[in-house]
């Protein structure tokens, strides 16, 4: 009985002394199941994280918001980090670990979920244009119509269109589901790096614990490869597909009204959510004993160990402990990790970084679209297809060079450092790489076509459509032929159109400066000779830089991993987390977003009133704060790193010392035991050689 009973509780550990548990799965098997596993988890987390940043500039079309409100959501999924990664990050490493990270595989799905729910109870996407209201007209109205009394006492903004559709503003307020289904990610993503990046460090041989960790890394930036990709592919598909006559549809995929199917993406990265979390109901609580062995600490390491007693009785993770017993011994842990300074200063570097890690990343689609003139589904197509893979390729370089130089804490240190600074003087090139805005009559220049219009005051209005009653508030632009886009065919000057949907070709344009051709066609004009020969240049740099930059990001990573306690790991890597998460992850998109919303030039309008979506921006304007503001962040992380260096080189200094002395003490207490030992030897054969005499005088006596 008291064998059986000693077998259920090992079971109930996820642990078993049976001989057939040892047969039928050896402990490298399980590590190996598990990896595999977290490896899935990571991956399925990144495709819908990194989906989350292809879809902003569609969500900010669809919901008619601002930049920074899109900020706000993507910090929510930071936010719903924050309500309970500490927590997690503590108890969740005494408890089962594996079924924890599966729990959270459920919640991130159903929070995905919730994001796409908007599409399905709201109504149908309706943009700003001229042509659809004289496709669904009985009455053909010229583009420009002309004063009238009538016309004049409607005051509406779009003549001849009452302003009646107020009655689905409330629709537009259906942001706030995606925000809450993102806080619901976040808080089902908490327990998947800090307890599966622990669970491996736990049970992988020291040696291939950097390996592993590069690997899992790796994996998670391979999801975004498949994330950007399908948020190029559903940016390509109409966001009402099935339910519109596409023929009517004036539009095209780099409009800047153009809304793609942003809600399938996200079904689809819900179902993968759901399905990685399946692996770990069947793993164990903790890996069969034998696994790792005694746990090994370098030199280096140790002197980032304080030897405390209070660590001593610290609960195994395979011991089952009530929660009192545990919560008691929580806030005197987490100052015992506060009080390890190269804890703090990596905490401090780390956050400085990924505020500008996060602000470029989250805005550089959309930088790539308003730069460089590509579509929002291009724009995804090649941060999955070029850029992330650099990123993958990279970190799985630097775990495996830090597995094969067997780099110490001080190397990993100089390795991370040097190629984050490469990677920084790189990306200064960034600034040489200009476009010049996009040649827009009334906001970017004059209607006469020459150069030389201020920012700051834009007009919409010129003599030559002085004639139509046009509103300067809609954003739904033609081509000329002379190459200039105009607001609206209306304040084009064009009073007569032909054809339907994209193809529609508006005549008697009078303020299109071209002579003997005066007409326009839906669209902005896309034609920037010099911006087309830019972007190859800018993209080659892009990879270059983020294969640099990455090769850092595993050593970095091992870092903080080996200068805190073992006991203490599960807790620093939740508090990184959470610190990082906090004040890096929720501001970072919102303060970006708020400062790139300052250089927009024409902003769209609700339908009854107020700022909607920017529509075009100034692209210098959008230059120099984008990267400005990304590279002032890592210029400042280099000098906090500073001291850093400086207390790292104090304390392996410190310890090498230390070594050297314990050696000599060693060494001589070695001595003292050899000598005793001779000496008792000695000691014994005098003892034999006088018994050996005595025994022989006994002979000749008798």
């Amino acid at each position: 009985m008291e064998v059986g009973a000693e077998q259920g509780r090992a079971a109930e550990n996820g642990q078993s002394n049976a001989p057939s548990r040892e047969a039928g799965s050896s402990p490298c098997s399980s590590l190996k199941m598990f990896l595999g596993a977290l490896s899935f988890a990571y991956f399925s987390k990144s495709l819908s994280g990194s989906y989350m940043k292809s879809t902003i500039t569609q969500l900010e079309r669809r919901f008619d918001i601002p930049s920074y409100l899109i900020g706000v959501i993507d910090g929510s999924f930071e936010i719903g980090n924050l309500l309970v990664i500490a927590f997690v990050s503590y108890f969740g490493a005494k408890l089962h670990r594996p079924k924890i990270i599966a729990m959270g595989c459920v919640l991130m799905s159903i929070g995905t979920f919730i994001i796409a729910l908007p599409h399905f109870i709201i109504g149908r996407y309706e943009f700003e244009t001229s042509v659809r209201w004289e496709i669904n007209s009985t009455n053909s109205l010229s583009p420009c119509p002309k004063s009238s009394p009538a016309l004049l006492a409607q005051g509406s903004d779009l003549p001849g269109v009452p302003n009646t559709k107020c009655e689905g503003e409330s629709n537009l307020s259906m942001w706030i589901y995606v925000l809450l289904g993102n806080v619901l990610r976040g808080i089902g993503e908490t327990p998947v790096q800090p307890l599966g990046i622990s669970y491996i460090d736990d049970f992988a041989s020291q040696e291939n614990a950097a390996l592993y960790v590069g690997c899992v890394q790796t994996i998670s930036v391979v999801g975004p490869v498949f994330g950007y990709l399908l948020g190029s592919m559903c940016a390509k598909i109409y966001v009402d597909i099935g339910f519109v006559n596409m023929e009517t549809i004036t539009i095209g995929p780099s409009d800047a009204r153009w809304v793609g199917a942003w809600w399938l993406g996200y079904i689809i990265a819900g179902v993968l959510t759901l399905l990685s979390a399946i692996p770990f109901w069947f793993l164990p609580r903790s890996l069969p004993i034998g696994q790792r062995g005694a746990a090994q600490c370098s030199p280096e390491q140790t002197s980032f160990i304080k030897d405390t007693p209070l660590l001593e009785h610290k609960y195994p993770a395979d011991e089952p402990t009530g929660f009192l017993e545990m919560a008691k011994d929580f806030i005197p842990t987490l100052r015992i990790l506060l009080g390890n300074p190269m804890y703090l200063i990596y905490l401090c570097v780390t956050i400085i970084q990924l505020n500008s890690l996060i602000g470029m990343v989250t805005y550089k689609p959309k930088y790539i679209e308003q730069h460089f003139g590509q579509s929002a589904s291009k724009a995804n197509f090649l941060m999955g297809v070029i850029n992330i893979p650099a990123v993958a390729l990279g970190m799985f370089s630097g775990g495996l060079c830090m597995k094969k130089l067997k780099l110490s804490l001080m190397g990993a240190a100089r390795f991370a450092l040097s190629t984050s600074l490469i990677g920084y003087f790189l990306s200064l090139f960034f600034f040489a790489m200009s476009c010049e805005n996009a040649k827009v009559a009334g906001v970017t220049l004059p209607y006469d076509g020459m150069d030389g219009l201020p920012f700051d005051k834009p007009t919409a209005f010129a003599a030559c459509n002085s004639d139509c009653v046009c509103s300067g508030n809609d954003w739904d632009p033609v081509c000329g032929e002379d190459g200039i886009t105009y607001v609206s065919p209306c304040l084009a000057g064009c009073s007569g159109s032909a054809g339907s949907g994209t193809n529609t070709v508006f005549s008697n344009c009078s303020c299109v400066g071209t002579a003997g051709n005066l007409t326009a066609r839906t669209g902005q004009c896309l034609h920037r000779d010099d911006c087309d020969r830019m972007f190859p240049y800018f993209l080659a740099l892009s990879v270059i830089t983020s294969f640099i930059i990455s090769l850092g990001g595993t050593p970095g990573y091992m870092l903080l991993i080996r200068c805190i306690e073992p006991q203490l790991k599960s807790l620093a890597l939740g508090f990184h987390a959470l610190a990082t998460r906090t004040l890096a992850g929720i501001p970072a998109p919102i303060y970006f977003g708020a400062i790139i919303d300052t250089t927009c030039l024409k902003w769209g309008q609700k339908r009854c009133g107020g700022i909607g979506a920017c529509r075009i921006y100034n692209t210098a304007a959008y230059r120099i704060a984008y990267l400005g503001l990304t590279l002032s962040l890592r210029s400042i992380s280099f000098l906090v790193c500073i001291p850093g260096f400086i207390l790292l080189r104090r304390q392996v200094r410190k310890e090498q010392r230390n070594a050297i002395h314990g050696a000599l003490a060693n060494g001589g207490a070695e001595m003292e035991v050899l000598r005793k030992d001779e000496t008792a030897v000695c000691d014994a054969e005098r003892s034999q050689h006088t018994d050996e005499h005595r025994g022989a005088d006994r002979e000749t006596r008798l």
